[in-house]
């Protein structure tokens, strides 16, 4: 074992991060860029809004089976091989998906593009692992927060500035020199430790299939669920029965039999194991607060789709400018303290952002959405870092896996609980504020005048003068709900953020400058 204890990489280990980052970062854009071009993908391929979300969906599903399982198809390919179809196959399928004539197509292709996407994340974690020696891995850690975290953040912005411009077709396409690029830079600078080459493996059916019924249900549940009417839909019901099965039926089967698919005695170090759950906790807040934003933005206070992703920019800014500055923090603080600490300023955020009025400016709303993203700076690399501390390198590859499998599943159910908490919120706001609305209110009645006499002046029919004031008023009467409820969420998300910062403490402590303890396995 001491020739692996001693393996360096022959390439510079900063240029391998940003690599393996570029590659990380083009998948994870993909996740979010999408999102603000289905109206137009549904337009062109002459489909409803309702079906064209399928190419989100099938994307997610897929990619959250093939996360869990990335790092046994590491072992059975080695890692860079593995690494390397990732990226040419992800190509080849955003290619697919920019000439696709039809939904059915489109669904088919984003389907193939996310299995082979969902192993980038977590190779390109394990990667950097087996690189940097543990004390310099907050800088490499570093830069892989740059696709974490900023490239959902600038997915909207990007998306929708292409769809508004050029064509939606453009959101896939430009994965394709990027594609390319990665693929050669990998092959030429990235090589696999003695621990992550290929080795011979055997296939665990049992364990793929019950991943693969547990995760898939649970992703398509989660982004269904709401325009299914959750439980309500017998389809939904299923795919919760499907999907604590097939979970329930993985977690019993990984941890009895030999030679499991995923290895899940990583949970059973205390860091690792509180570190996924505070990274989840990071996805539910990070994907949950980037769907808020722009949906205020744009349902409620009518933005295009480039201007709501306009507001959401400048929080990308906010963690570059951040990052370098918790490196240093981190040579200085225990990281635990820095979670914490992340965790706190993230609810305070959320609490100050939780001010929407329907008169708000574009530049409040930056303010709001850069106080949120910031906070992230705080714990993304932290919780990273701290994670592996005491991990033994033989399981990075499936401790990586969980790693990025805990924050995108739990980003996924972030952005169902945000779309249903706003439906619900909205209805109750709607419920608390009908009985103003009578003419035994006397501002009610004030309101009314004002609204006959400002469609007076637009020169409204007398005829029409009734209806035109009754419409008026139930589109403020909607907005203002609107707003309490988002309102409502963001206070929701801040109680969630400050209820985890005792859990910070559950970690251990480790000695500032990014080393920890040493593995003791």
């Amino acid at each position: 074992m001491s020739g692996s204890q001693e393996w360096k990489p022959k390439g510079n280990p900063w240029l391998i991060a940003v690599v393996v980052t570029v590659a990380a970062f083009m998948e994870v854009l993909d996740t979010t860029i999408v999102n603000v071009a289905l109206p137009h993908i549904a337009g062109n391929l002459s489909t409803s809004y309702d079906d064209a979300t399928w190419a989100l969906t099938s994307y997610l599903a897929a990619n959250g089976i093939v996360l869990t399982v990335s790092g046994w198809l590491g072992r059975v390919l080695g890692r860079k091989r593995y690494f390397m179809i990732c990226i040419g196959m992800f190509t080849v399928c955003s290619f697919l998906c920019g000439v696709s004539q039809s939904l059915p197509e489109l669904i088919v292709f984003r389907l193939l593009q996310g299995l082979f996407g969902g192993g980038l994340q977590p190779n390109q974690q394990s990667i950097i692992l087996d690189t940097f020696p543990p004390e310099k891995r907050s800088g490499a850690f570093a830069i892989t927060a740059l696709a974490t975290i900023v490239a959902p953040v600038l997915g909207p912005t990007l998306g929708g500035y292409i769809t508004d411009n050029a064509s939606w077709r453009w959101v896939f396409f430009i994965n394709v020199p990027i594609g390319i690029v990665g693929l050669l830079a990998v092959a030429a600078l990235v090589e696999d430790p003695p621990w992550a080459r290929k080795r011979p493996a055997s296939i665990d059916l049992v364990g793929l299939s019950l991943i693969g019924i547990g995760l898939g249900c649970l992703q398509v549940m989660m982004d269904r669920g709401e325009d299914d009417d959750w439980f309500g839909s017998p389809f939904i019901r299923i795919l919760a029965f499907l999907a604590v099965t097939g979970i329930l039926g993985a977690i019993g089967w990984l941890l009895t039999v030999k030679k499991p698919v995923v290895d899940l005695r990583v949970f059973g170090d205390r860091n690792f194991a509180v570190g996924a759950l505070l990274i989840g906790a990071v996805g539910f807040v990070l994907y949950s607060s980037a769907v808020l934003v722009p949906q205020f933005s744009q349902q409620v206070v009518g933005y295009t789709a480039t201007l709501a992703g306009l507001v959401l920019s400048p929080g990308a800014i906010g963690i570059i400018v951040l990052i370098p500055f918790i490196g240093m923090i981190l040579k200085r603080v225990q990281a635990r303290y820095v979670i914490a600490f992340g965790f706190f300023i993230m609810g305070a955020a959320l609490m100050y952002s939780a001010h929407l009025v329907l008169t708000i400016d574009f530049r409040t709303l930056v303010y709001y959405r850069m106080a949120q993203a910031s906070c992230l700076a705080f714990l993304f690399v932290p919780i990273s870092v701290v994670t592996y501390q005491t991990l033994p390198k033989e399981l990075n590859g499936d401790a990586a896996a969980l790693f990025s499998m805990m924050r995108n599943v739990m980003g996924s159910i972030g952005i169902s609980c945000a779309t249903s908490l706003i439906t619900e919120r909205t209805q109750i706001r709607e419920a608390h504020m009908v009985h103003w609305m009578t003419p035994f209110h006397q501002p009610f009645n004030d309101y009314n005048v004002h609204t006959r006499q400002y469609l007076q002046q637009l020169g409204r029919s007398q005829a029409s003068l009734d209806g035109g004031v009754t419409h008026q008023i139930y589109q403020e009467f909607i907005q203002q709900a609107s707003a309490l409820a988002y309102n409502d969420a963001f206070h929701t998300f801040a109680i969630a953020c400050f209820a985890i910062v005792p859990l910070c403490w559950l970690l251990s402590p480790n000695k500032p400058g990014g080393g920890g303890a040493p593995a003791a396995h």
